[in-house]
């Protein structure tokens, strides 16, 4: 259970790195390294991330279609975790 619930975790980070890297690809003007450097000055890590997280809904489902319920209850920790680190971001960059 705790194996299932870990890739779940794992699975749903590597989703979300997936998600930022895809946003910044498609929508910035800049390259890869210059864009993460525009967002760090601009103080955008929270708002890319939250944006980056959207690919966690496709991975829940999926699971959930599979009947893997333990690895989308890793999804959804995982989510969890990111919101609360967006929140902290929010609270301590101002």
């Amino acid at each position: 259970m705790k194996k299932e619930i870990l890739i779940g975790f794992l699975v749903a980070l590597a989703a979300t790195f997936f998600g930022v890297f895809i946003f910044i690809e498609f929508f910035s003007n800049y390259d890869f390294y210059t864009s993460i450097d525009l967002i760090i000055e601009g103080g955008l890590q929270g708002k890319v991330l939250v944006l980056g997280a959207i690919a966690n809904f496709f991975v829940f489902f999926i699971f959930l279609k599979k009947k893997q319920v333990y690895r989308a209850r890793g999804v959804l920790l995982e989510t969890f975790v990111i919101a609360f680190f967006v929140l902290l971001l929010t609270l301590f960059t101002k």
